[in-house]
């Protein structure tokens, strides 16, 4: 098959899990092409692009998706749809809530199929606001051009529908996954007592780790050092409020780099989401062999799967201190420090089953 992936910002684990859909696709004998913004990128994404390029055959196509709807958006589904039909695409699947757009405009009424994937996208806006209202008005209007739309999680689906319509049978959970190769310890040297990495903006709750952060400095006897990677809107008020908590010494913003970096570093990984869908850090630092503090948002429970009751509460910066005090109190450990939640992601949660579900819906499409 011809296949067609598009979405917004190739950054994050949008970008991670289109990359390795790509990937996986093109081992199976596939051709894939990549559409991604112009613009949104960070200091990782040419060098992202540049490893992906080989696997993307229909090479990788850089147009205007802005954030917000934009004057671009009248133009880029026609470029979509010219790239449909000078590549002869069977199936066009899009990202992310500009990427469903884009994907479902370019491939409305010619052979290929459209399909998507929500990734949270407009699940993250409010229907009260402006744009919440337009983005929810477009993904119902849109839902009959979708052949599918693949959710990474139950609990995205369950919202989809609850929130902006009812899709029936056209809905489908898949979970994203990882390779064989991560589920691999990566030992720490213990340079930083914490680490988070994600994009630095409200949903991600850096504030609330923050808070939690200036807590356990004040009652400890030692000093403690937090390494946050990643870079995103939000950056400077963050740096603001370590200063303001006199905590700044002892706070590193990294910027962006591989989330490997920080499980050099540091031994326990902290995820204070808001609002989440699959996050793969949550996968990732379990399958590394950390101590992982995560919220109870989205479906990181169904990554948790029997550890659930261990998941704290979002918007709660004194659960989350009292964690992060029980994480400095834990033992070193040979094997992972929570080995039924290792087990339990080591076994549903594999790339190449993603690859293959995803792949088996195409074929059925045809």
């Amino acid at each position: 098959m011809k296949i067609l992936q598009i979405l917004r910002a190739p950054v994050g684990g949008l970008f991670r899990h289109v990359s390795d859909l790509t990937m996986g696709l093109h081992a199976e004998g596939h051709e894939v092409g990549v559409v991604v913004d112009l613009l949104s990128k960070d200091a990782q994404t040419d060098e992202k692009l540049a490893i992906l390029s080989p696997y993307a055959k229909l090479g990788i196509h850089e147009m205007a998706i802005p954030r917000l709807l934009g004057p671009a958006d009248f133009a880029t589904p026609f470029k979509i749809r010219g790239l449909v039909r000078s590549l002869d695409i069977d199936i066009v699947h899009g990202h992310g809530a500009k990427g469903g757009f884009h994907a479902r405009l370019g491939a409305l009424g010619l052979p290929a199929s459209a399909f998507y994937t929500p990734h949270g996208g407009a699940l993250h806006f409010s229907s009260k606001s402006p744009a919440g209202f337009v983005f929810h008005t477009l993904e119902k209007l849109l839902v009959p051009a979708s052949k599918k739309i693949i959710f990474e999680s139950a609990y995205a689906q369950r919202t989809y529908n609850d929130a902006i319509t009812q899709v029936g049978p056209r809905g489908i959970v898949i979970h994203n996954g990882l390779d064989e190769a991560e589920f691999t310890a990566v030992p720490s040297d213990d340079s930083f007592d914490f680490v988070f990495v994600g994009e630095l903006r409200d949903l991600k709750g850096v504030a609330y780790l923050l808070d939690a952060f200036a807590a356990l400095c004040k009652e400890s006897n030692e000093p403690l050092r937090l390494l946050l990677i990643g870079d995103g809107p939000h950056r400077a008020q963050f740096e603001e409020q370590a200063k303001s908590l006199k905590i700044a010494d002892q706070v590193v913003f990294a910027g962006a780099m591989p989330a490997q970096y920080g499980f050099e570093r540091a031994r326990t990984v902290i995820v204070p989401s808001l609002k989440e869908s699959l996050p793969y850090i949550v996968m990732e630092a379990v399958a590394a062999g950390k101590q992982v503090i995560a919220t109870n948002v989205g479906g990181i429970s169904e990554i948790y799967g029997p550890c659930a009751d261990e998941l704290i509460p979002a918007e709660d910066s004194g659960a989350l201190h009292m964690k992060m005090r029980e994480a400095l109190a834990q033992p070193m450990t040979d094997g992972p420090p929570n080995p039924k939640l290792f087990e339990h992601v080591h076994s549903e949660f594999v790339n190449s089953r993603m690859v293959r579900s995803i792949a088996d819906q195409y074929r059925q499409a045809k």
